[in-house]
């Protein structure tokens, strides 16, 4: 009977070995028939929007919205969560559009706790604040996720940041 119980285990020990599942084996797993791990995914963050003019008619004038573009806007994002805080810098392009993407360091905080301001415009003639009105920054919207390269990104939009002019039609 020990001869019996001996040669079952030394059987067993052969195919759990055959297996994978004896010693370090690295592909045990594999062999259990589960799929491997998922690679490391690269991820970021992009927030993005548009840096408008209301009722001047600069390069790139759009009717519906009775506004031009502003490039040159110089655009941060913010994040503070109690004494944690994080600011990113971006500058919109010739359409008055800018994206700001960062790595993960901004992961650490909620769309909630972000915002983007922009406190002034690159145009003298066009320096109120319209929409926010004030200094108010933007709230963060999730859009979408992106994939760019070998990487993942959560693109963020805050939409549309208005100035117009401080005297209603004069826009020089």
């Amino acid at each position: 009977m020990a001869l019996l119980v001996k040669c079952v285990l030394l059987s067993l020990s052969a195919v759990l070995l055959s297996l994978g599942f004896g010693g370090v084996a690295p592909c045990g797993a594999f062999a259990m028939g589960l799929p491997p791990p998922p690679p490391t995914v690269n991820f970021s963050i992009g927030v993005q929007g548009v840096v408008w003019c209301k009722s001047c008619r600069y390069r790139g004038y759009f009717p519906p919205m009775d506004a031009s573009p502003l490039p040159g806007a110089v655009v941060y994002l913010r994040c503070r969560h109690g004494r944690r805080a994080a600011s990113f810098r971006g500058v919109s392009g010739p359409g008055g559009y800018f994206l700001i993407q960062m790595s993960q360091q901004v992961a650490a905080f909620t769309s909630q706790e972000c915002r983007v301001y922009v406190p002034r415009s690159p145009v003298l003639a066009c320096s109120v604040p319209a929409y926010p009105s004030g200094n108010k920054g933007l709230p963060l919207k999730f859009q979408e996720f992106v994939k760019r390269g070998n990487a993942l990104q959560g693109l963020y939009s805050v939409g549309n940041r208005l100035f117009r002019p401080k005297y209603p039609n004069k826009c020089y």
